[in-house]
């Protein structure tokens, strides 16, 4: 699939990995539909696109009996869909004792039950055309667990498990699935993520500091969607952590645990 020209809806588009999105495919000359809590945000975005073939569509991932008619608004815009970009969510630092059970709710409202609602949302549009393509943003803690992000990783891991079944429901209806697994990319997920009393953490962390810029980020997630690929993981060396879990899970077990990674 070539992005020139499509219709393409991304969600959390107002910083980080979705405001990055955003320029490189404007650059390519897609339609694009910005969604997010912060219309003011949104509208920088647009602005800096420089292209009249950007939409802003503010909403909450929480607000789940708004997705259909979200979707309604949506789809006025350019008449279709041919990408949703599911990348809204918000991360965590805090330990699991700790850790207000509020906290965990709004991690699986958000990072899951929200995407999935506007998933479900949309997907009879792409029943209808036949085709269509959603892309979801999780990541590398959608595959193994780190210490100080439980909930973050069990809302994760479920969007995982809703998106291969999805993928095996519809392939029928040449409608296609791609998972991201990012690993550190520079943006400020550390410093928005909850802690155990449900506040930001208001900090930056060391790992993502040090991680991937999020442009070099954007360049090869938009190439994974192109190639149509199941899943693709892109970071540094925590990459490997995928494998270690696959052949050998107490190598990492103890990795993760002796790296004391925040």
């Amino acid at each position: 699939m070539n992005v020139t020209g499509k219709v393409i809806w991304i969600t959390g588009a107002s910083s980080g990995i979705g405001e990055a999105l955003a320029y490189a495919l404007a650059l390519k000359q897609a339609k694009l539909i910005l969604s997010g809590r912060n219309l003011e945000a949104l509208e920088q975005v647009r602005e800096k696109c420089n292209s009249a073939d950007v939409v802003v569509l503010p909403f909450d991932l929480s607000h789940f009996d708004a997705s259909k008619s979200t979707v309604s608004k949506a789809l006025q815009f350019f008449g279709s869909i041919d990408v949703l970009i599911n990348n809204g969510g918000i991360s965590q630092r805090s330990l699991i004792a700790e850790t207000d059970f509020e906290v965990d709710k709004k991690l699986i409202a958000v990072d899951y039950l929200g995407t999935v609602a506007l998933t479900k949302a949309l997907l009879p549009h792409f029943i209808q055309r036949k085709k269509g393509h959603f892309v979801t943003v999780t990541s590398l803690m959608g595959k193994f667990g780190s210490p100080y992000r439980s909930g973050y990783c069990g809302a994760k891991h479920a969007l995982h498990g809703f998106f291969d079944v999805l993928r095996m429901e519809h392939e029928k209806d040449n409608i296609k699935v791609t998972l991201i697994c990012p690993g550190f990319v520079q943006t400020n997920v550390a410093i928005n993520a909850l802690t155990a009393n449900g506040e930001t953490q208001k900090s930056n962390d060391e790992a993502t500091q040090n991680g991937m810029p999020v442009d070099v980020f954007a360049s090869k997630m938009i190439k994974a969607i192109e190639a149509n690929k199941f899943e693709a993981y892109i970071g540094g060396k925590e990459v490997l952590g995928i494998y270690l879990k696959r052949f050998f899970p107490k190598m990492l077990h103890y990795f993760v645990l002796e790296s004391k990674v925040r």
